[in-house]
């Protein structure tokens, strides 16, 4: 069993144009299959859901499916599977919920870690309530995040705990299952943003022992929406403000009007695209997806090793986060030049690397980048070493250019 990075690359009409993307971590080229996907449910008879007429019967397997399909990618009971139009819509859903559980003095932990989708909603929640807001703070010299530095600010007053399963700029990967194991010792919950996780390795929220765990599809060769996961029994103890005549039946009570079909039959055409990036034997979609998701990891990590060791070698280059377990993800600044003259340089060449803070502010400011931030250049799928070798040569030329 091989990956074969060709034989995937051609499924993407966006690689005819002769960019090289590295922005995946801020959104991911769609294979045709999912485009497919889309304009087929969204030209066939469709309503609302119910049972009565073909069309409503389309949308409610429309659902059924995306839910299922869910819960094979990231291994979670497809009763808890919600639909979302973002993670930052989901988690400003979920943080007003929760705060209504929440009193003054309750104790709220968030990580400078985090992309700010994962961090203002609670903020805002518990500042809304009186709750207190805990800092868990990421080693700048190497990028991690120690469990020992979430467990040091549980108390038996921590209501909730929001960590990344991998940071959107500096890629790193903090322990989930020790953090979780940590947290519900103080019987706490664990709110888990996998957007940047869920795109580079196989996922088992099972096995993490997360409360809650969502990603967006549009950074996994998917459209444009987001989901989360939790378990039914959980959902069914939150009360969340709702249309008065919409149902209050878990998970449908947390999602608002009517859901956009096309979106979720793209969504599990992406699923089923993922299960099927490598050949397998394999009957179960679940199993199917691990060892897509395994040899693809193998793929990125090789990839990476050569990108980020080629690109460290450049004069004036300083990269910034090096913990021992990451995604193939590269945030980086070079002497000289401003993160936004190296995205524009690049994109003159027809290299999507490009610069900022990608909304992770705390990562930027405590790494010193202030809110200006640095350039990323991450890997996906369909990422080739001709690719990397078009990076690296953009910014030897642009350094040699300008020096």
């Amino acid at each position: 069993m091989t990956y074969d990075v060709e034989k995937i690359r051609a499924d993407f009409p966006a690689l005819e144009s002769g960019l090289a993307f590295f922005d995946g971590p801020g959104g991911s080229q769609v294979p045709s299959q999912v485009g497919n996907a889309i304009a087929d449910a969204i030209t066939k008879p469709i309503s609302n859901r119910s049972t009565t007429t073909i069309s409503e019967r389309n949308a409610d397997e429309i659902v059924f499916k995306f839910r299922h399909a869910v819960a094979d990618l990231i291994n979670a009971d497809p009763g808890g599977v919600i639909y979302g139009r973002s993670w930052t819509q989901i988690t400003y859903d979920f943080s007003r919920t929760l705060a209504k559980t929440w009193k003054p003095g309750d104790e709220i932990i968030v990580t400078t870690l985090d992309h700010d989708s994962n961090i203002r909603p609670w903020v805002q929640a518990a500042e809304s309530v009186g709750a207190v807001v805990k800092w868990a703070k990421f080693d700048v010299e190497t990028g991690a995040l120690p469990t020992a530095t979430i467990s040091a600010l549980l108390s038996s007053k921590t209501r909730l705990v929001a960590v990344t399963g991998a940071g959107n700029t500096i890629g790193t990967r903090p322990d989930i299952r020790a953090i979780a194991d940590e947290v519900h010792r103080s019987n706490a919950l664990l709110y888990v943003d996998g957007v940047h996780l869920t795109p580079h390795t196989a996922v088992d929220m099972q096995a993490l022992d997360t409360d809650f765990y969502g990603f967006s599809f549009y950074k996994l060769l998917g459209p444009h929406c987001a989901a989360i996961a939790a378990k039914p029994e959980l959902l069914a103890t939150l009360e969340n403000d709702k249309l008065l005549p919409s149902t209050s039946a878990v998970p449908e009570r947390f999602e608002f009007g009517t859901l956009p079909y096309e979106l979720l039959a793209g969504c599990t055409s992406t699923v089923d695209y993922i299960s099927n990036l490598v050949a397998s034997d394999q009957q179960d979609r679940r199993q199917r997806i691990i060892r897509s998701m395994q040899e693809l990891e193998r793929y990125e990590e090789h990839l990476f090793g050569a990108m980020e060791e080629q690109i460290q070698s450049l004069p004036g280059i300083s990269t910034y986060g090096h913990a021992s377990k990451r995604t193939p993800t590269i945030y980086f600044n070079m002497k000289g030049f401003e993160g936004a003259e190296v995205y524009k340089y690049l994109a003159e060449q027809k290299i999507n690397a490009p610069a900022g803070n990608f909304y992770a502010l705390e990562v930027s400011r405590a790494l010193g980048l202030g809110d200006t931030g640095a350039v990323r250049a991450g890997l996906a799928p369909y990422s080739t070493l001709d690719d990397v070798t078009r990076l690296v040569r953009g910014l030897q030329e642009l350094s040699l250019g300008f020096n």
